[in-house]
């Protein structure tokens, strides 16, 4: 049975130990999409609407989705999760970052299948920046959330991790991510000049 389902793609743009505007990067060609443009792509083959959180709409005409700015300009990602959450029509959302070049159709396939009892869906992370020990970029929320990101925002919390303590979380078996993602890239993130090279490698090779 279809659940329909909104995408929300976080793209804040800072780029800052990358050294460069990494959505603006065309990995596979230099005449094909830009990561932020392959990335919508195949949000849009998976959801029924796709909501791009950025500051910068103006410098992106034509991108195929709705785009919403940060609720609060600087205060980073959880601002974009926030206001993607808060703008969403349908009851749970499929949440991306805009710099993840190996995503896996199949994996994002399969959490989204997934009987939705929960607030937060989400692959276990051993190397995440936070407590919680998740990827909360890679990941299915419900909607709702958002009046908790609100909540956070508003007593000043900027950490995704702190924001989301306190939800209903199911974290996605290591085994069952495998299954569909044995290569284990699909939440690989670009974050440095290394990652990069490390990510044209891999491409270059395929």
């Amino acid at each position: 049975m279809h659940q329909p389902t909104s995408a929300i793609i976080i793209a804040g743009g800072g780029s800052r130990r990358l050294g460069q505007d990494k959505r603006r990067l065309r990995l596979w060609d230099a005449a094909g999409p830009t990561l932020l443009e392959h990335t919508v792509a195949l949000a849009g083959k998976l959801c029924d609407e796709v909501i791009v959180t950025m500051n910068d709409a103006a410098e992106w005409p034509g991108l195929v989705a709705r785009v919403v700015p940060d609720t609060l300009p600087g205060a980073g990602p959880l601002a974009g999760l926030h206001a993607g959450l808060a703008a969403a029509t349908h009851p749970f959302a499929l949440v991306l970052a805009a710099d993840m070049p190996f995503l896996s159709e199949a994996l994002l396939r399969a959490m989204l299948a997934q009987p939705r009892r929960f607030e937060l869906l989400a692959l276990a992370s051993p190397a995440a920046r936070n407590s919680l020990g998740i990827e909360p970029l890679h990941a299915v929320y419900r909607c709702t959330v958002a009046s908790h990101l609100q909540a956070a925002l508003e007593h000043g919390e900027r950490g995704i991790g702190a924001a989301l303590a306190g939800l209903q979380i199911t974290v996605l078996p290591a085994e069952e991510a495998t299954r569909y993602d044995p290569t284990g890239r699909s939440a690989w993130s670009l974050n440095t000049p290394e990652q990069l090279a490390q990510a044209q490698a891999i491409i270059a090779q395929r």
